[in-house]
């Protein structure tokens, strides 16, 4: 019998209690009242939408600041406090949650496009495993239903309050906690690994695509391609019909194709016509929490039938044929580029991009022979760094199914004294 297993049996044998969030703390907003020019030489640090999407526990060791006055009253964040995305394109990506895992001194302030949830009494669960918990299946499940929108999806703090969850025993959550760490220490690990590779691969794309005056001409993005915005319908168009390139499917690809990306929206012959999406068209995210992610751009690298693409993405249409697809895929995300779009963005209450400021861009104008060999050792050296099928992404891939399954196991187990039935869904997941 296992530590967790005696535990159990101790404890909670006959399972273990579940609370509402509304019955366990309360829900507090980000920072308010503040402009660009706060987030420009700030003093305070400041958590941004992206380090609470992309970290179950909050990453403090950041460079983001924001310009906190001496006598603003600004709510700062404490140990054990959950932190939610607030809003996203789809409502599976709604209150993705981080947890402050870590003790500190300094203060840390919260974005205003996510919010806090705070226990009560801070001493019923473990932020350790509070990190583990609200990314699980099963919270993930409920909290998706309280996402409610058209074009953009929010979380009802309403609705989240009467989300349940289990709170076992502090020794029963310190040993879950113990043996969840442990696979996802090597995860962190394997991906350290890979995260030098890639700032070693970003490093030779950026000089394989820098270009001097002397060397090329360069012709402004204007000149090259046609920008306008995409697609807007309501809710009940969606889920059926034709292909449609969504906000994500541009953030998370260099470049797509028919398999990468599954969303279906309802539209007539006209809409085809005028938000088509063809092959070389180059895809942008038009708006985003932050500057940093403005603009992410994706290349449509093979013709889908009847595609079309959302309103939250631009489309630049080539209007030659000077460029190659995958060279644009590689050379707009370069860091550069990435720079030329950041740099130009607006940013009120979220950053914005335009047909406009992307026109800031300058192009490299190649041979094709030139682009096609930039392409081939780029491609090259992008399948190390990236391939699910080969090297390091496979393992950390193979290592993340692997926790996600053990992780909503045991908590179930915790939870309920069962062990969950395998799935073929979770069979495959251990693989």
């Amino acid at each position: 019998m296992s530590r967790l297993d005696e535990l159990i049996q101790e404890l909670c044998p006959d399972g273990v209690e579940y609370k509402t969030l509304g019955e366990l703390g309360k829900f507090y907003g980000g920072i308010t009242g503040k402009s660009k020019d706060d987030f420009t030489d700030g003093n305070a640090k400041f958590i941004t939408y992206k380090n609470v999407y992309s970290n179950p526990a909050l990453d403090i060791d950041v460079d983001d600041k924001v310009k906190i006055g001496d006598d603003e009253n600004q709510r700062t964040l404490e140990y054990g406090d959950i932190i939610f995305t607030g809003s996203s394109e789809t409502p599976d990506e709604c209150g993705i949650s981080s947890v402050l895992t870590q003790q500190t001194d300094e203060k840390l302030y919260l974005n205003s496009f996510c919010f806090v949830f705070r226990f009560d009494d801070t001493s019923i669960m473990l932020p350790d495993f509070s990190k583990h918990l609200f990314r699980s299946s099963e919270l993930r499940y409920q909290i998706g239903k309280t996402a409610n929108g058209v074009t953009r999806f929010n979380v009802s703090k309403k609705q989240m309050r009467q989300v349940k969850l289990p709170v076992p025993p502090l020794e029963v959550q310190r040993e879950i906690v113990r043996i969840l760490d442990s696979f996802t220490l090597l995860t962190a690990e394997l991906t350290a690994e890979l995260t030098a590779r890639k700032r070693q691969y970003e490093f030779y794309r950026d000089d394989l695509l820098t270009f001097s005056n002397n060397e090329v001409e360069f012709k402004s993005f204007g000149e090259l391609f046609d920008v306008r915005n995409g697609l807007n319908k309501g809710k009940e168009f969606f889920g059926h019909g034709s292909p449609i390139i969504n906000f994500t499917d541009v953030y998370n690809n260099r470049w797509l194709a028919k398999d990468s990306f599954t969303g279906t929206v309802e539209v007539t012959p006209d809409e085809i016509e005028r938000y088509s999406a063809k092959k070389g068209d180059v895809f942008f995210t038009r708006t985003s929490e932050t500057k940093e992610d403005i603009g992410m751009t994706s290349t449509l690298i093979e013709d889908v039938e009847n595609c079309v693409f959302s309103g939250f993405v631009l489309r630049a249409r080539p209007k030659t044929d000077l460029l190659l697809p995958k060279f644009c895929a590689y050379y707009f995300s370069s860091t550069a580029v990435r720079n030329t779009i950041v740099r130009y963005a607006s940013f009120t209450t979220r950053a914005t991009t335009t047909g406009e400021k992307l026109s800031k861009i300058l192009v490299p104008i190649l041979s094709k022979e030139k682009q096609e060999k930039i392409v081939y050792v780029l491609d090259n050296f992008d399948a190390i760094c990236s391939d699910l099928n080969i090297g390091l992404p496979a393992e950390i891939e193979a290592r993340q199914k692997q926790y996600e399954y053990y992780r909503d196991a045991l908590l179930t187990y915790a939870a309920t004294g069962k062990i969950i039935a395998q799935t073929d869904r979770q069979t495959d997941r251990q693989a």
